[in-house]
Formats: C-alpha cells, structure tokens, sequence
C-alpha cells in the first residue's frame, strides 16, 4: 500500500471516529425531526418550520442542514394546547403553572380580535398573548365576514389579521372598516406572508402595522403594545 493510500485510509478512519463519538454524545432521545414533530403536534410541516423559526419550538441544525427539534419544547407546546383546548380558561396545574387564555371579554376588559383562517396559527396567537400580563381578552375569526360579524358584536381595542382569506379577505374587511365612522380609528396590526410593497400597491393603508410572516412573536407583541389604547 503506498503512503498516499495509508494516509487517506487514516484520514477516513479518524472521520468515522469523531462521527462515532459525536454519536455517542448525541441523546437522540431528546430530539426529532421536522416531521416527526409535525406528526405528533398535528400541523404541517410548514407549521412547525415557522415555530422553530419564531422560537416557539426550540430546534439546531444538523452539519447537514436537518432541524433537531427539542422534544421538550414539543411536549411544552403540546401542554400549552390541551390547557387552551380543555375548556374556558381552566386553572393552572401545581407542577407547571399554565398560561391563563381569557376566552372572552369581560364587561370592561380590553380585548384584541385575532383574525386568520390557520386554526392552529390563531391558537399559537391566543397561547402568546396570554403570557404578556396585558389582561387581554382574545376572540377569534377565521375570516373577514366573521370578523366584521364579531367587531359588531362588540368593538375590540385592537385587531391583529391576516390578508389572504377565503371568503372576504383582509383588504375587504379593512376596506370595511375604514368606511365606517365607529371603526375607522380601530388600531389594526396585519400579519401577512405577503411583502410590504404588494400589499401597499392592494390598498392597504400605509398607516397600519404590516408584520411579514412567521412573524417573530417578540415583534408582535411590540406592535400590538404600541397601538393597544390604555385601559380606561
């Protein structure tokens, strides 16, 4: 064997050790992958590409480029939704104190009208704003026509929404309200996966708050403080 073919084989075999001990060190027990989180949460695999992308899923890359997602932070976003799902606002667990979700707006309660036609995207919404101390109601509509049909219900202090709906999209429902004297001056906080200058040149109005999506929860939480009026 020459010196050239010793001196790859070495090469090789060290490779093939630092992988062997690299290994060895990775608990693979505490990660998945993408699509196994997405199986066992229940979304799209887009879903949780926009989870780990925002912080909700905590998640590393792989030499390769493959996500590792932290079963931890599945299982913690998996109990965050059975607290939401159970039931109207139900009592936080002694080991794991849960985030309080208030369902609906109490008589004299501030409250934001959350708008998307994504279930799971407006219950990621509700669990978020539940933890920022603001004592905000959250109500929910998938769409512009059932948001218009809540907002005359009762007038949220702020709306958050999306603009490519089915039914009556965001630009109508905004067009709507701008029409009209008693929501006109509702603050309004949009959240599209559309870039800024396409939906400017489809009428929105450049005096709203426009968030490109996955929008870092951090981000929405610093528009939505901004324009939420003070509790009276």
């Amino acid at each position: 064997m020459t010196v050239k073919s010793e001196t790859v084989k070495s090469v090789n075999m060290k490779t093939v050790d630092q992988q062997v001990n690299h290994e060895r060190s990775f608990d693979r027990a505490a990660y998945c992958t993408t699509k196994q989180a997405a199986e066992r949460i229940g979304v799209s695999h887009r879903t949780v590409q926009m989870w780990v992308e925002n912080g909700t899923l905590q998640a590393w890359k792989t030499a390769g480029g493959h996500r590792r997602i932290t079963l931890a932070s599945v299982e913690r976003l998996l109990d965050d939704r059975r607290t939401a799902l159970g039931g109207a606002c139900a009592a936080p667990r002694p080991a794991r104190p849960a985030p309080r979700v208030q369902c609906e707006a109490r008589a004299g309660a501030r409250s934001v009208l959350i708008v998307d036609d994504d279930a799971m995207l407006l219950r990621l919404y509700e669990l978020e704003i539940s933890t920022w101390g603001l004592d905000l109601a959250v109500r929910k509509a998938s769409n512009g026509l059932e948001a218009l049909a809540r907002i005359g219900e009762a007038r949220p202090d702020i709306l958050v929404s999306d603009l490519h709906m089915p039914g009556l999209d965001g630009f109508g429902m905004i067009q709507a309200l701008r029409g009209d004297p008693g929501t006109a001056s509702l603050p309004l906080v949009v959240v599209s996966g559309m870039d800024k200058p396409t939906v400017l040149s489809r009428g929105l109005p450049d005096d709203i708050a426009f968030l490109t999506k996955p929008a870092p929860l951090a981000a929405l939480r610093a528009a939505v403080t901004a324009r939420l009026p003070a509790a009276s």
